[in-house]
């Protein structure tokens, strides 16, 4: 039925009054410097649930960073600030624990996974696998970590009282803590693998990294390592003065490290310093996925220049300058600033995407990256003519996955999920138990994986069995990495578990017929020719 213009305009004007009571105002036609100010205004004497006036402006304040799209920046608050400080730094006022949570479909536990060394909490007798039951007044069931944490945490010098649950001691361990700074070291061990191959694990940058790393290096070097491996994967950054300290080991004095880009800056170039290494052993780094921020600005300078070879998968790609700008009460803006640019030009960043949930993702993943596919991005020279490749993150010289589990193996781990807590709980407690019997040269024994099978089932964790194969593989796996890890340290784990790191074991074979850098690219280009293009390592 045809309706005349004027009752459908009528009509359209009534449909707000209807739905919500809504008074029209006349909209300006440009949005002014005095939106805001009228927003909060409005927002602060009309909306329907009163709001503080401080909390007005932190929301139109998160809403102004988080319009940006930018994963990077954010608004912190006053504890989010101190946390960061505190991460940042390396140092805080606490115990010496590395906790990890562990959920089931009915409960939340906090369980400490790692006891610092020269820590009070090594001092005090805490284990791995103690679950932490109550801090002081504070009841942890089904606290989230964070808060457990917090309890934790305090003026060095102040006491704590932590009740643990400990596995196979029936009554509650009840142990009191002076509070101290706690170092996390940057380097958390060293070793020599296959002989003379220097192992490096650099696990942050934070604000000893440099002094960290140069003493690793003079030690394996004094030792007899011939070669170096600098591992980089899961390192998310930190402090990037440190990165460019530890990047100035291994370079020539005002070699570039990186070109900072920035919108109403001039570009500035961060060069080499004169702190260099005496002996210069030929070098690989490794990276992957979690490699990001201040990491791949060493590897990306180091390969530009022809310092290392780079091994294993695309890292992160967060080429991005963050600056720290302090505000009132507490709060901090932390806001991208510039870009990050290696010698030869590549961008270290990575766009990603915003999908509706919030999350951003990778446009170009490289989950599945081959050597073909890598040769598709934009290409790069070194110094000495040698092709590197851009369109974001490091691609390393070499690519070698990872090793992924299998299907099986995948479909095991979701059906124990309900029950993780338990099978955690039971493996580290037999591994500890295992750890004052077992010799230095111990085997996984299939008496260990019976035993090991038995417990599981008294304390209610079954295994279908259809998955029996992929539980023993999982169950040899995970026992000899527990009783390696207590028994010889992480040095000696990581040293008895090198045939199981693909990635490094092939950095350690390249280096191991390599007096040189020049001699280690060309047994790369060797090995790439044998292996084929799929680049993945001999099992």
């Amino acid at each position: 039925m045809f309706r005349p213009r004027t009752a459908a305009a009528a009509s359209l004007l009534l449909i707000p009054i209807v739905a919500g009571g809504f008074f029209l105002e006349k909209a300006p036609i440009h949005a002014t410097p005095r939106l805001f100010d009228q927003v909060v205004a409005i927002v602060s004497n009309k909306y329907v649930d009163s709001l503080q006036g401080a909390d007005v402006y932190e929301k139109a304040a998160h809403g102004l960073v988080r319009e940006l799209n930018d994963p990077y920046s954010e608004l912190l608050a006053p504890k989010q600030n101190d946390e960061f400080s505190r991460a940042v730094g390396g140092r805080y006022g606490g115990v010496g624990m590395l906790l990890e949570e562990q959920k089931t479909t009915t409960s939340t536990t906090v369980v400490v996974s790692r006891v610092f060394p020269n820590t009070p909490a090594e001092l005090g007798g805490v284990r791995e696998g103690d679950r932490i039951i109550q801090v002081d007044s504070l009841s942890t069931t089904d606290s989230k970590i964070d808060k457990v944490s917090d309890a934790l945490r305090g003026l060095a010098g102040t006491t704590v009282r932590v009740t643990f649950q400990r596995p196979g001691v029936t009554e509650p361990v009840r142990l009191q803590f002076k509070r101290a700074v706690i170092h996390v070291p940057a380097v958390p061990f060293t070793t020599m693998l296959d002989g003379k191959v220097g192992y490096i694990p650099l696990q942050t940058f934070n604000e000893n990294t440099a002094e960290e790393v140069e003493a690793a290096a003079k030690k394996l070097v004094a030792d007899g390592a011939h070669g170096i491996v600098l591992d980089l994967r899961d390192n998310g950054g930190g402090i990037v003065d440190q990165s460019l300290a530890v990047t100035s080991l291994f370079l020539k004095p005002g070699q570039s490290i990186v070109d900072v880009r920035s919108r109403n800056a001039p570009n500035e170039i961060a060069r080499a310093s004169d702190d260099q290494l005496s002996t210069q052993p030929p070098m690989v780094v490794l990276t992957d996925g979690g490699t990001a921020s201040a990491s791949e600005i060493v590897a990306g300078a180091l390969q530009d220049h022809d310092r290392a070879l780079v091994v294993g998968t695309t890292s992160f790609g967060k080429g991005l300058v963050q600056s720290i700008f302090p505000l009132d009460g507490g709060y901090a803006l932390k806001i991208t600033t510039g870009k990050w640019y290696t010698p030869s030009g590549r961008s270290i960043h990575r766009e990603r995407t915003l999908l509706a949930d919030g999350r951003f993702v990778e446009t170009r993943p490289d989950s599945l990256e081959t050597e073909s596919e890598k040769k598709s991005k934009p290409k790069f020279s070194s110094d000495a003519g040698r092709t590197v490749y851009g369109g974001g993150g490091i691609t390393p010289d070499m690519i070698v996955p990872d090793d992924t589990l299998s299907t099986v193996e995948q479909d095991l781990l979701k059906s124990l999920a309900p029950k993780a807590q338990a099978f955690v709980t039971v493996l580290n407690q037999y591994a500890f138990e295992l750890k004052s019997t077992a010799p230095r040269d111990f085997v996984v024994t299939p008496a260990w994986r019976a035993e090991l099978r038995r417990r599981l089932t008294a304390a209610g964790v079954r295994i279908e069995p259809k998955y029996d194969s992929a539980a023993n593989d999982l169950f040899d796996r995970e026992l000899d990495r527990r009783v390696a890890r207590l028994l010889l340290g992480d040095a000696g784990a990581k040293a008895r578990g090198l045939a199981d790191d693909h990635q490094l074991a092939r950095a350690v074979d390249l280096l191991k017929v390599s007096r040189t850098q020049q001699e280690l690219f060309a047994a790369a280009q060797a090995s790439a020719r044998t292996t084929g293009s799929k680049g993945s390592s001999p099992r």
